[in-house]
């Protein structure tokens, strides 16, 4: 693949299915270099495959579909260029979509209450005068922030503490009800004029209620069997920001009796009760689930120890409690979670980690869920009494489930394909229902790996891959370097590896000790020790993949033309493969967290991220610090990074180019304005090709190959 053919890759999201199980509906996305942006629409596929998928919707960028409980409606989110997602329903049998909601900020998630008449959403609420409430008072003129805890921002969004957000809830409206428009005119003037008008009062939209307020935040809403209780994610008490634990509480939206009207009048919801999780304990819970017969809330967990920062190789579990229980103590008026009511882990914490997203219903009172596993994502079913059973593994991941009468659809990525939509069959495997990524296929040339175990330093086994180009070689090699550490590379079709293998190179990347998928013994073996175990594996895993494609092999790798490269995790690494290894003709570094240290205060993440995973100790950090060891790098390097970089801030970068070049080490500061530590992912389109256009000139200028800079000069080798 090219860096220009990126609009060729369509992702797709989580499928939902209708209740009867005959048809789904699923989002795709691409990459679009016309609006510099993302978009996408929604796509409606027959599971008998009576006809082929049809595109449902023609938004610009329409994402997260669900089927209401009774299948006549379709609800998802939908954004226009530049503005944020509003919530919006579509009827299945034809007609257009009704936007429902008009919230500042957009709306992040929402969920069907199970008798069809309710919404519950959630939305930041933004303080007035900040991020345009007030009219003519810019970002650089709002008042001051005080901050008094270590976590207020983060990577992407910005600051949080003054943006939090909440739960609504909107009565469904009568999508064939007369439309309403935006009065103009004398109309107009009338409205502007009765100064506390509320913006929804002119009918255009349902009237949204807010269930939550205060310093709680607000995820992940799911009604309970009744309609009238939700459970959701929140942080465990006032003043957040002192531990990495949240909660799932849950509320009464509208009482019994009646409560709110159609209109969303009515007295506020009931107060907030946490039902699993909160300040006393070590377990973090999030992702609440309720079962389609009423009797089961589960949920994604992960003991975080007594400080509640202990992360590193911290496994999400799935968990089990009582749904009637859980209703009857928010009634009852408990504040804390009640002893004998605590939830009951349902999978091993050791040997698997649920992480790969959210819960997915199965049956009357079965579960689904993602964990991650030896460079896969595997679909996990389960009943309440635990014994988890794989559904759906191959070479690949799966991204999204989703299962309705009795049939189990699936989305996935392949060695071939970044996206595709399918049916699971027992015994059979999946049948593919819709391929989005034909184009790509059929205009570029699929680069597959070659699955390899070598041995470390010390004799342990290091999963990864080889890519060769075709041709004739001895190709040039690139060590590519995954972030984290505690993620994972995977068989699935990789953009950054498929334009490195078209220009000629051959790739080499492996999970070393740190990664996820391989036990979380395996994860926490970096821990206050990077660039020790990890970079041995790493390091062995291309002494492996050189000793059997190089000279002394096949010889399709030219061992003496190396370069070596990595983002995040990644970026460190790499910095740290050229303080200890001068073998590399060059290198790349991005986006990479080079100085723990400083970290410490200017990373959204850095305040428990450093400790957990360097240690406290100004020695053990330094040991493990890139800065700290620059002046042992002779390797050229071409340092990339994003100027709104949260995570792994630009002064990282700053200061490590500088240090560099101080030492006369050959080097180049990339920065990418407006973009932060997503831009690989994530970033606009032009920045996303202009950042393969910039590795790619770098390669060519110290490892240049016939479809990259020319004739390959082998006289530009490593020290």
């Amino acid at each position: 693949m090219r860096p220009d053919q990126l609009e060729l890759i369509v992702s797709t999201g989580t499928p939902s299915l209708s209740p009867d199980g005959r048809q789904l509906v699923v989002a795709t996305s691409r990459a679009d270099f016309g609006t510099d942006g993302y978009t996408g629409q929604l796509w409606l596929v027959p599971t008998d495959q009576s006809s082929p998928p049809r595109r449902l919707t023609r938004g610009y960028a329409d994402t997260s579909p669900r089927f209401s409980p009774d299948g006549s409606m379709i609800a998802f989110l939908r954004s226009a260029p530049g503005s944020a997602p509003q919530l919006a329903v579509l009827p299945v049998g034809g007609g257009e979509a009704r936007i429902l909601t008009d919230r500042h900020l957009g709306v992040r998630g929402f969920n069907w209450s199970p008798d069809n008449s309710w919404l519950c959403f959630t939305s930041a609420e933004p303080e007035e005068g900040r991020y345009g409430t007030v009219e003519g008072v810019s970002a650089a003129q709002e008042d001051p922030r005080l901050v008094t805890g270590p976590d207020y921002r983060i990577n992407g969004l910005g600051y949080t503490a003054d943006r939090l957000p909440r739960l609504f809830e909107i009565a469904v409206p009568d999508l064939d009800e007369e439309p309403v428009f935006e009065p103009r005119g004398r109309a107009a003037k009338a409205r502007s004029e009765e100064k506390d008008k509320d913006r929804h009062d002119d009918g255009r939209f349902p009237k949204a209620r807010q269930l939550t307020e205060g310093e709680r935040e607000a995820h992940d809403p799911v009604y309970a069997a009744d309609s009238r209780h939700i459970f959701f994610t929140t942080t465990p008490a006032a003043g957040f920001g002192r531990d990495l634990r949240s909660a799932v509480a849950v509320l009464e939206a509208r009482p019994a009796s009646g409560g709110a009207d159609a209109a969303g009048e009515g007295p506020s919801s009931g107060p907030v009760r946490l039902v699993a999780g909160g300040t006393a304990g070590t377990l973090s819970f999030d992702g609440p689930c309720v079962s389609r017969n009423g009797e089961w809330l589960y949920l994604l967990g992960s003991d975080l120890g007594e400080s509640g920062q202990e992360f590193v190789a911290s496994n999400t579990g799935v968990y089990v409690l009582s749904a009637a229980n859980a209703v009857r103590q928010a009634a009852e008026g408990w504040e804390q979670p009640a002893q004998g009511l605590a939830p009951r882990l349902l999978t091993d914490l050791e040997t698997m980690n649920c992480s790969g997203g959210p819960l997915r219903l199965s049956g009357q009172d079965n579960v689904l869920a993602l964990a991650e596993d030896r460079g896969r994502t595997v679909l996990v079913w389960m009943t309440h009494h635990g014994q988890p059973e794989v559904l759906v593994e191959m070479p690949g991941s799966v991204v999204g489930a989703s299962e309705a009468g009795g049939t189990l659809a699936v989305s996935y990525a392949t060695p071939d394909s970044p996206g595709q939509v399918g049916i699971q069959h027992r015994g059979t495997g999946l049948t593919t229902l819709f391929d989005p990524n034909g184009p790509l296929r059929e205009q570029t040339t699929v680069a597959l790996g070659q699955e390899r175990t070598y041995a470390s330093a010390d004799g342990s086994g290091v999963h990864g891959w080889v890519f060769v180009p075709e041709g004739q070689g001895p190709h040039p090699v690139l060590l590519n370097i995954h972030g984290g550490p505690y993620a994972q590379y995977t068989h699935d079709w990789f953009d950054e590896t498929q334009v490195l293998v078209e220009a000629g190179y051959a790739v080499v990347m492996c999970n070393p000790r740190g990664s996820n998928g391989y036990g979380a013994a395996h994860g926490a073996a970096v821990k206050h020790a990077m660039g020790t175990v990890d970079l041995q594996d790493i390091l062995g895993f291309l002494d492996g993949a050189l000793a059997e494609f190089g000279s002394t092999g096949v010889g399709v790798m030219d061992e003496k033309r190396l370069g070596v490269m990595g983002g995040s995790y990644g970026g460190l690494m790499t910095a740290l493969v050229t303080a200890h290894d001068h073998r590399f003709t060059a290198a790349i570094v991005e986006r990479g967290y080079l100085d723990p240290l400083s970290a410490l205060g200017s990373s959204d993440i850095g305040w428990f991220f450093t400790p957990e995973y360097f240690g406290t100790d100004r020695a053990t950090v330094e040991r493990q610090s890139p800065l700290a060891q620059v002046h042992r790098v002779r390797t050229p390097t071409l340092v990339i990074h994003s100027e709104d970089d949260l995570r792994c801030p630009l002064e990282h970068a700053q200061r490590y180019y500088h240090a560099l070049w101080a030492q006369g080490v050959e080097s180049e500061l990339l920065i990418f304005p407006g973009e932060n530590h997503e831009l690989s992912r994530s970033g606009t389109p032009w920045h996303r090709q202009a950042r393969f256009e910039h590795q790619l000139r770098w390669w060519a200028r110290f490892l240049p190959t016939a479809r990259n800079g020319g004739e390959a000069d082998t006289s530009v080798t490593s020290e």
